[in-house]
C-alpha cells in the first residue's frame, strides 16, 4: 500500500525535472542562434565590407550625348525655273567635283539666249550705219572749212557741219552703251542656260534628294534645294554639355566615343571648339561643343546618336580603390599641404612666419584725378588690410622723434602730390569738396579704372585671394602671356589627403592616411599610403533581419494573439 501511494509524487518529480532540461535545452539553441545570426561569434574584419587594391587604369569623364554630321557638306540647289528633266544620280552615290548631277529643261533659257544674240547683231549692225555717217559728216565738215577758207561758203553752212558730226558721234556712243548693256544681259541669258545643268560642287556622297524626275522648280523666291552632297571622309560630332559640366572641359582635351550598334568600340579625337552662345530647352541650358573624327571605312553615318566621354584626367596602371572606402579631409589643413605640394615652399620658412607684404599698384604717371594741393586717400577694403600689415613691435616700426619727422621730407607720388604709405595718395572729404566737377569726374574716371583693374587680378595659386603682385605686372605691362580667345587647359588637380580603414590579416582595422590623385564617382588613384593586394573597408554588412519561426508563424491568430480569436489555449 505504501509503495503505491509515493508512486504519484515521484511521478511529477520526473516531470518536472525533464521540463527543466527541455527548458535550458530551447534557452541554449535560441542563444546559439542569436549569436550566429547577429555577429557575436564573428571578428571585427567579418562584419565589413571589403575591397582589395587593385591595380587598373582611372579616368575622369564628362559624359554627354552627341550627333554625327559630315564636317563638309553642300545643299545643291537650283538657280532657274523650269522642269526637272533628268537626275543622274540617286542616294548613297559617290560623286567627284564636276559630275553632272541633273538637267532642267532648257527650252526657255535656250530661246532668250538666242534672242538677246539677234539683237546684239542687229544693233551691231546699226553701230556700223552710224560710223558711216559719221564718216560722211566729217567729209562734209572738212568741205565747208574749205570753202570758207575762200570764202565760197556761209557762216551757217559751216555751222550745220559741225552739228551734224556731233548729232553723229553722240548717236555712236549711245548705241556702244546700248550694245554692252545687252551684252550683259546676254551673258546673265547665258549663264541661266548653263544653271540649267546641275554639276556636283565637291567630291563626296549624295546623302539626302528631296525632289523628284518631272518635279516643276519655282527659282523666282528662292533656291529649291535638290539635293545634298557630303564628304563621309571627316565627321563632326556635334555634343550638347551641361552647363554644370561644360567648365570642366578645354580645348585640344582627349575626347571619345561609342555607338549604339559599335559594340563597345571606341572613337577617339581632340576637342576642337565650344559654342559660346547655349541651346535653352525646356530651360535646360546645353552647350554645343564640337571635335572631328576620320570616317575612312565609312562605318560612321548621319545622325547617328553617340555617347561622348571628355578625358578630365587619366592614369594608367596605378592603384586603385572605390570611393566608398575613402574619407577626404576638407580643411585647411588639406588645402595648405596640397598648396604646399603644388608650390614647393621650404617648411621651414613657413614655419618661421615669413610673410611678403602685398605689392600696391602705382599711380600713373599722367594721372589728373586731383590737381596739386589736393591729396587723395584710398579708402574701404584695401586701406583696412593695410592697416592690419602694419608693424605693431616697437622693432619692426620704431617711433621717430618730432625733430626726426620734421628732418624726413613727406613721401610723394610720381606726380608730385603727398602720398601715404605704399605710394597711395591719401582722401581728404574737404579736399574733394572743394574740387571743381571736372576733377571730381576725373577722379571718379581713375577710381572706376582701378576697380576695373582689381576686378581683372587672377587669383593667387595658394591663397585663393587676388594675387596684386599679378595686378602690378599687369598694369605696367609686364605680362607675359596673350589674353587667351579660347578655353584654356586647366591644370591638374594637387593631390588630396585622405583616410582609409585598413583590415589586417588578423581581422582588426586600422585607420591610415593616404594620398589620393584622380577621382571618379566609382575609383580613385591611391599615390601613396597602401600596397597592392591590401584589403580597405568599403562598406558596413548590415546585419540580416530574423524572420519568424514556422512555429510561431502557426500559433499566431488572425488577430496576432497565440490563438485564432485572441483567447488562451485550454487545457
Amino acid at each position: 500500500m505504501s509503495t503505491d501511494r509515493e508512486e504519484p509524487p515521484r511521478r511529477r518529480t520526473l516531470l518536472k525535472l525533464g521540463a527543466a532540461a527541455a527548458g535550458i535545452a530551447a534557452l541554449g539553441g535560441g542563444t546559439w542562434y542569436a549569436w550566429k545570426t547577429w555577429g557575436g561569434g564573428r571578428n571585427d574584419g567579418q562584419s565589413y565590407i571589403s575591397a582589395a587594391v587593385l591595380r587598373g587604369d582611372i579616368e575622369d569623364l564628362v559624359a554627354a550625348t552627341g550627333s554625327l554630321q559630315p564636317l563638309d557638306y553642300v545643299d545643291v540647289g537650283a538657280q532657274v525655273s523650269g522642269q526637272l528633266r533628268k537626275l543622274y544620280i540617286e542616294v548613297g552615290s559617290e560623286v567627284q567635283e564636276g559630275d553632272l548631277l541633273a538637267e532642267i529643261d532648257a527650252e526657255t533659257s535656250t530661246a532668250r539666249v538666242d534672242a538677246s544674240r539677234a539683237q546684239l547683231r542687229s544693233q551691231q549692225a546699226q553701230l556700223t550705219e552710224r560710223e558711216v555717217n559719221l564718216a560722211k559728216a566729217e567729209r562734209d565738215l572738212q568741205r565747208q572749212k574749205n570753202l570758207m577758207i575762200e570764202e565760197a561758203t556761209t557762216a551757217e553752212a559751216m555751222q550745220n557741219a559741225e552739228t551734224a558730226v556731233q548729232t553723229a558721234r553722240a548717236q555712236i556712243n549711245s548705241l556702244k552703251a546700248q550694245m554692252e548693256q545687252l551684252q550683259a544681259s546676254t551673258r546673265v541669258d547665258e549663264a541661266n542656260l548653263k544653271f540649267t545643268r546641275i554639276y556636283a560642287p565637291l567630291t563626296g556622297t549624295v546623302v539626302s534628294i528631296t525632289a523628284r524626275q518631272g518635279q516643276t522648280l519655282n527659282a523666282n523666291q528662292s533656291a529649291p534645294t535638290l539635293m545634298r552632297v557630303a564628304d563621309l571622309s571627316t565627321m563632326t560630332v556635334q555634343t550638347q554639355v551641361s552647363e554644370a559640366d561644360v567648365s570642366r572641359l578645354a580645348v585640344d582635351m582627349p575626347v571619345y566615343f561609342t555607338t549604339l550598334g559599335g559594340q563597345g568600340r571606341r572613337w577617339h579625337g581632340q576637342l576642337r571648339k565650344i559654342e559660346p552662345t547655349p541651346t535653352v530647352t525646356n530651360n535646360v541650358v546645353l552647350y554645343n561643343a564640337l571635335f572631328d573624327v576620320p570616317n575612312a571605312n565609312r562605318s560612321l553615318m548621319t545622325q547617328m546618336t553617340v555617347q561622348v566621354f571628355f578625358v578630365v584626367a587619366e592614369a594608367r596602371d596605378v592603384l586603385t580603390v572605390p570611393m566608398s572606402a575613402l574619407t577626404l579631409q576638407r580643411g585647411r589643413g588639406n588645402r595648405a599641404r596640397a598648396d604646399k605640394a603644388g608650390s614647393g615652399q621650404d617648411a621651414g620658412t613657413a614655419a618661421a612666419g615669413e610673410t611678403k607684404p602685398p605689392a600696391v599698384a602705382p599711380l600713373p604717371p599722367d594721372s589728373q584725378a586731383a590737381p596739386a594741393g589736393h591729396p587723395v586717400q584710398a579708402t574701404g577694403r584695401a586701406t583696412k588690410d593695410r592697416e592690419k600689415e602694419k608693424p605693431r613691435s616697437h622693432e619692426a616700426s620704431p617711433r621717430r622723434s618730432p625733430d626726426e619727422r620734421q628732418r624726413q621730407p613727406a613721401q610723394t607720388s610720381e606726380s608730385g602730390r603727398p602720398a601715404a604709405e605704399g605710394g597711395r595718395p591719401r582722401f581728404n572729404r574737404e579736399a574733394f569738396q572743394k574740387m571743381s566737377p571736372e576733377e571730381r569726374q576725373r577722379l571718379r574716371e581713375r577710381m572706376q579704372a582701378e576697380r576695373r583693374a582689381s576686378a581683372k587680378t587672377p587669383l593667387s595659386p595658394r591663397s585663393g585671394k587676388p594675387d596684386i603682385n599679378a595686378r602690378n605686372s599687369m598694369s605696367q605691362g609686364t605680362r607675359s602671356a596673350p589674353a587667351a580667345t579660347e578655353v584654356a587647359a586647366r591644370p591638374p588637380r594637387p593631390p588630396r589627403k585622405a583616410t582609409v580603414k585598413v583590415i589586417a590579416d588578423n581581422g582588426s582595422v586600422q585607420e591610415r592616411e593616404v594620398t589620393v590623385g584622380i577621382s571618379n564617382r566609382i575609383h580613385a588613384e591611391i599615390l601613396s599610403g597602401l600596397a597592392e593586394g591590401e584589403r580597405v573597408v568599403a562598406g558596413i554588412r548590415q546585419p540580416a533581419r530574423p524572420s519568424t519561426p514556422p512555429q510561431q508563424q502557426r500559433n499566431l491568430g488572425p488577430m496576432g494573439f497565440g490563438t485564432p480569436g485572441g483567447m488562451p489555449k485550454g487545457r
